[in-house]
């Protein structure tokens, strides 16, 4: 239920707007004992837009806010304040990878895609494609337990990619990532790109800003664009 004077938490945005916008966000936690509760502001006026076929690079310090806003923006975790526009379908990429593990990695396609509602074959394609992609198709069978670091960094980008979303939010997708891995990164999000697709990346620093559209900063709570 919405409160009285306060606009939905999810709005539908114009077909020719932004595919995900968020204005004058708000959240402040609540730490400490019930008798000594504390209010720690963490996001107080944050604001983004991403339109089709750009890349937009959100950067901070540890600490400023951006996991929570990248969380608000998703809608997994509620704001106190603003409004989050969203239009198509959202893949997020979480910064610690969401794996079962004693699942393998094709058990964990087959069980996104079923949450996705792909069908059996849209599944395999786009997992076939993935494999091939990040090249680590030799671990279909592989338990999550027995994955180094950055073939689960891998498979967690695959499964935000899997259902080939309209909007991709990563962040910090490429931690774990092998010099050959963040080539073939920046490879398929510049193709997504250039086929209209949006990606918002979270990271606390940007190393090579020139393959971004847009930089906005996240400094005491508020975004800037730089």
């Amino acid at each position: 239920m919405t409160a009285p004077g306060r606009e939905p938490a999810v709005a539908e945005a114009g077909a020719s707007g932004p595919t995900l916008a968020a204005r004058h966000v708000a959240k402040t936690y609540r730490r400490g004992p019930m008798w000594r509760r504390t209010r720690v502001p963490v996001l107080t006026d944050a604001s983004i837009e991403l339109y089709p076929g750009e890349i937009v690079g959100l950067v901070g310090e540890n600490g400023a806010g951006k996991s929570t806003f990248m969380k608000i923006l998703v809608g997994s975790l509620d704001r106190d304040g603003g409004v989050v526009e969203r239009v198509g379908r959202i893949g997020y990429c979480p910064q610690e990878p969401v794996l079962y593990e004693r699942l393998t990695c094709d058990e964990h396609f087959e069980l996104f895609g079923e949450a996705y509602g792909l069908d059996a074959s849209t599944t395999e394609r786009s997992r076939s494609e993935l494999y091939d992609v990040f090249d680590f198709g030799r671990y279909s069978a592989t338990r999550v337990e027995e994955l180094s670091g950055g073939t689960r960094a891998k498979l967690n980008l695959g499964l935000a990619l899997l259902p080939d979303p309209e909007v991709l939010l990563l962040d910090e997708p490429y931690a774990g990532f092998d010099w050959d891995t963040y080539l073939r990164f920046w490879d398929l999000t510049s193709r997504r790109r250039a086929e209209g697709r949006s990606v918002l990346i979270i990271s606390h620093f940007v190393a090579d800003e020139e393959r971004f559209d847009r930089i906005v900063e996240l400094r005491e709570g508020r975004t800037v664009e730089r």
